[in-house]
């Protein structure tokens, strides 16, 4: 009896043993199968944009140590897509050596790329008269580099966006009309066609809701219904930070709201900076079907800065805190995943080399983390969880701003004007 017994132990700790190695086996090629297709929308790969530039200049490149110490606060965090802008630059070819190596040295370890490669108008940065209607000869060596760095991983790398905010009108130093992306996007789709880049390997331009006609008619030109047509999916922006200043109709403390209290104002004005963006993903979502396509739509960018000394903060629209981004921050990553999209929030780090000459711009200060590493108001939960234990950034560990004080954070939080104190720029 008992050597039966020690027989059909031995049995099912055969089985058992056999099992585990092939769903080891099976895990293993899931995440060397892994598409784009299976990370955009999927809530367990959030997405974020990286720059991770910690001094006032992109002239002093983040080291490959300096990029593993973010990616592995950004992966504590449960990031595992970032989005990059240029491979122009080293940072783009560096932050996908560093996930590289972070795989190879922790086989739990996973992330993933949308590639940026940047796209300008002819004369763009230049004293010369820019031609909108022409490209720059420099696109040519930029779609190069991204394909050439797709190749090289490709296990990392899983989508390319041509160009960023390359066809919105307002982008007056670089902005291209959009046959220009889609010749690009096209070159890159016959590579995958001929086996040249991974068939998987997801094509878009990461560009403003206007200028994927969910705006104003003007971008309702048949190139970029061809440019729709020839992407994998749309990646849309949409910052309705700025518009507390620009078109500031959401925006404010509405008369019926006089008896809440200032908190609840705040909350009551943040929901609708969320219901403005849902309605330009609406009018994107619109365009697009009444051309009779069906594509996915995801958020490329969106974000809000913590502070401003122009436009967005006190001597403007009192926009941007801690309070009011950590709103933001929640309300764009619960609507998304709702509706089954991956959200890009801009950004995971503070960058003071955006507007370098004006430490207070709000350019510097849309990071969930400052420069030096510190936990703004958004992400004060996930320290007490003790999320980043262990982790450093700049040798500082992970701390929360304001030294976790609510009450000194609220101190510094502004009321949102009254909507008769509003003024909309035309």
């Amino acid at each position: 009896m008992k050597l039966g017994v020690h027989i059909i132990f031995t049995i099912l700790l055969i089985v058992s043993c056999a099992q585990k190695q092939e769903n080891v086996k099976k895990h293993s090629i899931k995440k060397q199968q892994v598409t784009a297709k299976d990370i955009l929308g999927n809530p367990e790969y959030l997405a974020i944009s990286y720059g991770g530039y910690r001094k006032h200049t992109r002239d002093i490149q983040p080291t490959i140590e300096e990029l593993k110490e973010d990616m592995k606060i950004l992966h504590a965090m449960g990031i595992k897509l970032l989005r990059t802008y240029n491979v122009q630059l080293p940072h783009a070819t560096n932050v996908v050596k560093a996930i590289s190596e972070l795989k190879k040295e922790n086989a739990e370890f996973e992330m993933y790329v949308m590639l940026g490669a940047w796209i300008d108008c002819k004369n763009a940065w230049t004293a010369q008269p820019v031609n909108h209607n022409e490209e720059s000869e420099k696109n040519k060596e930029e779609i190069a580099r991204a394909v050439a760095l797709a190749k090289l991983y490709p296990d990392i790398i899983k989508m390319i966006a041509v160009g960023n905010e390359a066809m919105v009108k307002w982008a007056t130093s670089y902005y291209v009309e959009p046959w220009i992306i889609l010749k690009w996007v096209n070159h890159l789709q016959k590579l995958k066609k001929e086996g040249k880049l991974d068939k998987d390997l997801w094509i878009t331009s990461s560009d403003n809701f206007a200028s994927w006609g969910g705006g104003s008619n003007e971008y309702h030109v048949d190139e970029l219904n061809k440019l729709i047509a020839a992407v994998d999916f749309i990646s849309m922006h949409t910052y309705p930070m700025h518009d507390t200043h620009y078109n500031p109709r959401f925006w404010g403390v509405a008369q019926k709201e006089d008896s809440l209290s200032n908190l609840e104002k705040i909350d009551e004005a943040m929901l609708r900076s969320r219901r403005y963006a849902e309605s330009q993903y609406h009018g994107v979502e619109r365009y697009m079907k009444s051309i009779g396509i069906e594509k996915p739509i995801h958020i490329g960018e969106t974000g809000w800065a913590s502070s401003s000394n122009g436009f967005y903060g006190n001597p403007g629209s009192k926009a941007t805190d801690e309070y009011k981004e950590a709103i933001f921050y929640k309300h764009m990553r619960d609507w998304t995943a709702k509706e089954g999209m991956s959200c890009f929030y801009f950004e995971a780090f503070d960058e003071m080399w955006k507007d370098a000459q004006n430490p207070g711009g709000s350019e510097n200060h849309f990071g969930l983390f400052t420069v030096k590493g510190k936990a703004k108001y958004a992400l004060w939960e996930m320290v007490d969880n003790g999320v980043f234990n262990g982790l450093t950034r700049g040798g500082n560990p992970i701390r929360k701003t304001y030294q976790g004080n609510k009450e000194a954070l609220l101190i510094e939080v502004s009321m949102p004007p009254t909507k008769k104190e509003l003024v909309i720029v035309p």
